[in-house]
């Protein structure tokens, strides 16, 4: 006997505890000829059913005959009055419905059984007829619908409902006469049939905001017996607010229906309410404040369903309005506990985003005692806290950088390890003073790290980051372990990071240049040409050599360097292939930055102060938004001439985004010409606008070449226009306002069809923002990995200095984000990150100039004791001329 018990057992972990795991498609459909047969075998035919059901829901793909043949023998099995088998033949025709033929076959009986007296067949049999039913058969079947929504019994009303809802798609103006129906429903005393009423309802006046705004109007004065139809109802407020605050109207009435429903007697409505609420775009602390007080309270409820909503809800709300969570943080501190393991992770990120700095270290001891028991997803969650906090209080970094360390330690996949990787790096990277400890966790982590991908990433930073420290020759014995015991990538990696090192410490070169020697010797080629390419280039001993093939790198955008290669092969040329042809890659900028501005202080020129430094980190092979304009522009034949596009500018708006026409600006420059493109939206449906194009004012010294009208400007379609301007001769001459007026023919039409309603128009223009060109229109983003080195290589020849004064910009963070917006110039070495306290601050910037030229400038800014900045601008490039562009844009 226990031999028998062991067998069974065994059979069932084998089969996974599913009876059909072996089931396959052919042997089913022969099996499905049991629906033939007479008298119908109910049990055998349900059997037989389920598995088609269960291998259609697998993703099986039935053919059209296939399905088609197992449908009609399906239909035979409405002899059978066995109510199993009548519901999953129900459910068999929902399935089928969409790749059978023929189905309107069923119409009749399915028709009959929604009409009979047996309430068990009635509502599966409404839903099962509106999936075989069109729009032609709709007509049909019309008046059995509309007596199914007002029907007596809540089972085949709220069938009726939701089917209506499918119906709704494809037939609207059908549904739409059903409203009195549906007004009906939504007055029963069933909690689904209100639901569904008001959701069938709803969705007949969604497009009619007047009839919407009257229905919410009347419910808000009325109690709803469902609490699924209050949170329906909540969610219709939220809109219609989001609506109203978008046209300027009043909402008081409907913030104050939001604040009731807190009090409502159902858990669930009363949740929805608070959610919404903190969830509105514009919501101050005044509306935050009663719920926040009610998921105060969830948090303390026995129910773990409420508890999670509540906190996972703070949680979000931290994001945005920490202060406003505060108040919670008592409660949330309670949850740490929670024998739910979700509930206390999101507590403790909670409370990691609204803490102070004086609690980080009690929570960091909080969170050790539970986060090896949560899963990878929920320990990710609080890495992201953890990143937060480091860069909220860099002086905790140590604290910190231990707890992740740990982290790193356990087990755990690659999303989770690269998250932690991520968060370390971040936190390196925004605070100098955690560089060392940083780098000191990575080198330990690389030595037990399973993924390829995280040890070149860390093996990278290692490269970059570990020569400028204290102690570099530490480093040296974890990355050439990696050459030693990894796999060829990362080898590869470790003899990259390897070269930096010799590259930038002299002392270290000649035991990099003997590490790199034994590399030459692996068992991998891309190993022993990167060892031999680099012995070469340091075995030479030359700095310029050093910076220019190891420290700086490939700097051209990888997919255009290849088209432009293989256009090079396809039509050869006497004159060699020009590397300066190809344009930079873009950087990814991290941090939003403004369009140019100007510099406030001193008559100089300023952007906003909101606006913030970006960080320098190459896009991958793939095809950038400069590629793609690249493309565009390359095929308008008027531009062939101008050469190879040098940068194109973000888009800059120059229409309100309510206004009736909208415009934007691109600017795309050449080594000797501009491109202004324009694109344009129609936002008015009863107007087609024809022959537009934009009439641009160029400022002194630039002359306008060619004007590329778009033939047409349908509602809502994108158009473009183009204007080509020749650039100055002189460089100082490169800046400039533009004056630019759209004009077009406007032709009158119908809003339905876009077509006009003659072929007579009338000329009409609109007035546009001017188009600013400021000097980082003529500059691209280009980083330096010693900006040292270039600046000795660059030389003095062509040094300017100067000094301003910066009297309306307070701190030295507000300074580095405008100078690098407005120059349009990279910072290097992490110069954009200015040390806490300090009154002095050195901003190291590097680009390049059209035509080729680099740019390099050094920014040596200290804080005013009559208040303001003093800055102390040097600059050096190839050219006199850009020397003096850049140094006097700022004055």
């Amino acid at each position: 006997m226990m031999g028998m018990k062991r067998d069974k057992k065994d059979e069932e972990d084998a089969s996974g505890g599913n009876p059909f795991h072996n089931v396959e498609k052919t042997a089913v459909l022969q099996e499905a000829r049991i629906f033939n047969e007479t008298p119908v075998k109910a049990r055998r035919c349900t059997h037989v059913l389920t598995k088609i059901l269960y291998l259609i829901n697998q993703g099986e793909i039935l053919g059209t005959t296939e399905a088609t043949e197992a449908f009609f023998a399906m239909t035979k099995l409405f002899q059978s009055k066995d109510v199993v088998l009548r519901r999953m033949v129900y459910l068999g025709i929902k399935e089928l419905a969409m790749i059978a033929e023929d189905v309107i076959i069923v119409t009749s009986s399915l028709t009959k059984d929604m009409t009979g007296k047996e309430d068990t067949y009635r509502a599966p049999a409404i839903r099962a007829l509106t999936a075989i039913t069109d729009n032609t058969m709709l007509q049909a079947i019309e008046r059995y619908m509309k007596q199914a929504i007002v029907d007596k019994s809540p089972a085949v009303s709220s069938a009726a409902l939701v089917s209506s809802l499918h119906l709704f798609k494809t037939a609207p103006e059908v549904i739409k006469r059903w409203v009195n129906e549906a007004q009906e429903a939504l007055n029963s005393d069933n909690v689904m049939v209100q639901y569904h009423g008001l959701g069938l309802l709803y969705q007949i006046r969604k497009t009619d905001r007047l009839g919407v705004t009257k229905l919410v109007a009347k419910l808000t004065k009325m109690p709803l017996k469902s609490p699924y139809a209050a949170c329906h109802l909540i969610r219709m407020v939220c809109k219609l607010i989001e609506e109203e605050e978008s046209a300027g109207g009043e909402v008081t009435t409907l913030m104050d229906y939001l604040e009731s429903c807190l009090r409502h007697k159902s858990e669930m409505v009363i949740y929805e309410a608070a959610h919404a609420i903190v969830n509105l775009r514009r919501t101050g602390p005044r509306e935050l404040a009663p719920a926040i007080s009610v998921l105060q309270l969830f948090c303390s409820s026995p129910k773990p369903a409420l508890r999670f909503a509540a906190v996972r809800t703070l949680s979000n709300v931290a994001m945005t309005h920490p202060a406003a969570v505060t108040a919670c943080n008592l409660d949330l501190e309670n949850l740490i506990t929670d024998s739910n393991r979700s509930i206390a992770t999101l507590a403790i990120t909670t409370l990691l985003k609204t803490g102070g700095e004086a609690s980080v270290d009690r929570l960091m001891k909080q969170i050790a005692s539970f986060v090896s028991e949560i899963s990878d997803e929920f320990k990710v969650v609080v890495v992201e806290a953890i990143r937060s906090l480091g860069l909220k209080y860099p002086r905790k970094h140590s604290t910190l950088m231990s707890f992740l360390s740990g982290m790193l330690r356990d087990e755990g996949g690659l999303e989770y390890k690269a998250s932690i990787a991520d968060t370390i790096i971040a936190i390196v990277e925004d605070n100098p003073d955690a560089k060392e400890a940083g780098l000191t966790h990575l080198c330990e982590f690389i030595e037990d790290c399973e993924h390829t991908s995280l040890a070149v990433r860390i093996l990278h930073l290692l490269g970059r980051e570990g020569p400028r420290t204290k102690q570099p020759s530490k480093y040296i014995r974890f990355i050439y372990n990696r050459v030693i015991l990894e796999n060829a990538a990362v080898r590869a990696a470790a003899v990259s990071a390897l070269s930096h090192f010799g590259a930038t410490c002299e002392d270290l070169l000649p035991n990099i240049l003997v590490l790199l020697q034994r590399s030459q010797m692996d068992t991998d080629d891309e190993v022993r040409d990167r060892a031999t390419y680099f012995y070469s280039v340091l075995s030479r001993k030359q700095a310029a050599l050093n910076s220019q093939y190891i420290l700086e790198g490939l700097q051209a955008s990888l997919v255009t360097l290849e088209k432009a290669l293989l256009n090079y092969v396809q039509h050869p040329s006497e004159a060699p292939f020009d590397l300066k042809s190809v344009p930079l890659a873009p950087v990814i900028e991290e941090r939003h930055v403004a369009p140019t501005g100007q510099l406030d202080g001193g008559g100089s020129r300023a952007t906003p102060a909101s606006v913030a430094a970006p960080t320098a980190t190459r896009l991958p092979a793939t095809a950038t938004r400069q590629d793609v304009y690249i493309e565009k522009l390359s095929a308008i034949p008027q531009f062939d001439s101008f050469g190879p596009l040098f940068k194109s500018s973000a888009p800059a708006e120059l229409t309100e985004s309510e206004t009736e026409y909208v415009v934007r600006c691109v600017k795309h420059t050449y080594a000797q010409h501009m491109v202004l493109q324009f694109d344009c939206t129609n936002t008015l449906s009863d107007q087609l606008l024809e022959n537009v194009n934009v009439a641009v004012e160029a400022p002194e010294g630039f002359d306008i070449l060619v004007s590329i009208p778009c033939d047409k400007l349908e509602y809502s379609v994108l158009g473009t226009c183009y204007v080509a301007l020749s650039l100055p001769e002189s460089v100082l001459s490169s800046t400039g306002t533009c004056s630019a007026t759209l004009k077009f023919t406007v032709k009158d039409c119908d809003p339905t069809t876009g077509q006009p309603d003659s072929d007579d128009g009338y000329e009409d223009d609109y007035v546009l923002e001017d188009v600013e060109i400021g000097v980082s229109d003529h500059i691209q983003r280009a980083a330096k990995a010693s900006f040292g080195t270039a600046w000795e290589e660059m030389g003095s020849t062509n040094e300017l200095q100067e000094t301003f004064s910066l009297p309306a910009i307070r701190t030295l963070d507000e300074a580095v984000r405008n100078i690098i917006s407005f120059l349009g110039l990279q910072p290097c070495e992490w110069s954009d990150k200015v040390p806490e306290g300090k009154s002095a601050h050195t901003l190291l910037l590097s680009g390049v100039f059209r035509g080729g030229f680099e740019v390099l400038v050094r920014s040596k800014l200290a804080l005013s004791p009559e208040g303001g900045v003093t800055m102390q601008l040097s600059v050096r490039s190839g050219d006199p001329e850009v020397s003096e562009l850049v140094a006097s844009a700022v004055g």
